[in-house]
């Protein structure tokens, strides 16, 4: 069959893509910038067409030929989320139609009718739009999905990892039936074959978030967690706590706690019947494949792929209206006695575990500053130890560019007034070693973006010539390991 994916470059389509593939699909991917699905593995084997789900001038082309079609996008952590979507989902509805598109298969969330959350009362009108294009659709009603790098599962993760006693909302003691990310994608390939209607799919265990912590902490072999359930802790409260603690924002924190807030347990017993040859895993042998991915450093995707927009959608510009003209720079260069192959390993590294190689108490109260604000915060980390690719996140960065071997370009999403870049450049020199370049860009908006710089001053002397001093080392002890 040719289907179209959407949301390919996010958490799930960025799996699905490939394992449709693997089934003999052709697949077409659907992207805001085709630069996004540059660096991924699967790249040769698809089409991408380059399109905005809310332009319905750019849907034709991308659908023209399609049989099933994958509506996988959300755009969860945004304020006007509900409105974005239901635009969305309206466009894509009406081009399938006119493109005589076959079928719709979309992912969405449990309705817990009336008493629904804006998040899943959004997922729930999506569905309701796709139904009414007059296009035969597939609904699957997914619970929390565990999988390596799902925002679900690093919040279960941190909060279960980081605290081993703590007092928690009620809503811990619903009733939820998580599923793995591997039987999600099992039952979206054999939906392009179902009958048109809505199912719920869930995994082989139903039992309450608390329970989920602690069997989180059995499988990941820490100590039994002490957990406090009390009436105090609002839903917005919890959100606010679990921003402050994971790595996953306010913004998307808040939808996902008051998703939670409601049971969630599947009446799977359709699905089953219909594909039989999908056998949901359960919760701890969920937990333990996502823990081996990360082990083992074969994270696919992370829910932070699809946040930030498109990396590549608005390049580091020069001097832009809102700035007033003005764009101040911080650069820095080294002579590195390394090849400039040693010089790309340490670059294409920073960030994560191996952190930003300069004033770790800087860069984290910087985050942490961040995250009290609403911001991403400094704990994003990477999906991979070694290996970038554009538009992933990186810490509090998203990667603009990279070129392997001699460009790293970041963009920051930390929570500033203006735009702010870092650009790191390796060259070869004379010699057999390599120079070194570091350039952080910051656009002001407005006089308060002005004062902020003015404020950061002082500690980029100390910062980003720290940084550069200690990368040129790194570099340089790796050349003479190798």
């Amino acid at each position: 069959m040719r289907c179209l994916v959407t949301g390919a470059t996010g958490y799930i389509g960025g799996r699905l893509a490939p394992r449709l593939l693997d089934a003999g699909h052709e697949v077409r991917c659907l992207s805001r910038s085709a630069a996004r699905l540059r660096d991924v593995p699967w790249h040769a084997r698809v089409d991408v067409a380059e399109g905005d789900l809310t332009d319905p001038s750019s849907l034709g082309p991308a659908l023209e030929g399609i049989e099933v079609a994958y509506f996988l996008v959300h755009s969860l952590g945004r304020r006007d989320f509900e409105s974005v979507d239901r635009r969305a989902a309206s466009c894509f509805a009406a081009a399938c139609a006119a493109a005589g598109v076959r079928k719709i298969v979309y992912l969405g969330g449990p309705d817990p009718g009336s008493r629904a959350s804006a998040h899943l009362r959004s997922r729930t009108e999506v569905a309701r739009i796709l139904h009414d294009s007059g296009v035969p659709t597939v609904v699957l009603r997914a619970p929390v999905i565990i999988g390596s790098g799902s925002a679900s599962f690093e919040m279960l993760r941190y909060l279960t990892e980081r605290l081993p006693a703590m007092v928690t909302p009620r809503w811990v003691d619903n009733q939820i039936q998580p599923i793995a990310v591997r039987d999600v994608l099992a039952y979206l390939i054999a939906a392009a074959s179902l009958p048109a209607g809505s199912y719920d799919i869930g995994g082989a265990d139903v039992l309450s978030y608390a329970e989920m912590m602690r069997r989180y902490a059995r499988v990941a072999g820490l100590r039994r967690r002490i957990i406090v359930p009390t009436r105090v802790l609002s839903p917005a409260l919890s959100a606010h706590w679990v921003g402050l603690v994971t790595p996953v924002p306010n913004s998307i924190a808040r939808p996902l706690v008051a998703s939670v807030v409601h049971e969630a347990v599947a009446d799977d017993r359709e699905i089953r019947r219909l594909v039989p040859q999908v056998s949901p895993v359960g919760f701890d042998t969920a937990v333990r494949l996502a823990l081996c991915k990360i082990r083992n450093a074969d994270v696919e995707t992370r829910w932070s792929s699809a946040a930030g927009g498109d990396a590549a959608a608005e390049p580091l510009p020069s001097d832009p209206d809102w700035s007033g003209g003005t764009v101040y720079v911080d650069e820095r260069c080294r002579e590195v006695d390394a090849p400039v192959e040693a010089l790309w390993r340490v670059i294409e590294g920073v960030g994560g575990e191996n952190g930003w190689y300069s004033f770790p108490l800087a860069w984290s109260v910087r985050g942490w500053l961040d995250k009290l604000v609403g911001g991403v915060g400094l704990r994003r980390g990477r999906r991979d130890r070694h290996r970038l690719r554009v538009g992933e996140a990186l810490d509090w960065w998203r990667v603009e560019e990279i070129v392997p071997g001699s460009l790293l370009r970041l963009r920051a999403e930390m929570r500033v007034p203006g735009r702010a870049w870092l650009e790191m450049r390796a060259t070869a020199s004379a010699g057999g070693g390599s120079v070194y370049r570091q350039r952080a860009v910051f656009l002001p908006r407005g006089l308060g973006g002005h004062a902020y710089w003015a404020s950061v001053l002082p500690f980029h002397g100390v910062v980003f010539s720290g940084m550069a001093r200690n990368i040129a080392s790194r570099a340089a002890a790796l050349g003479k390991g190798a």
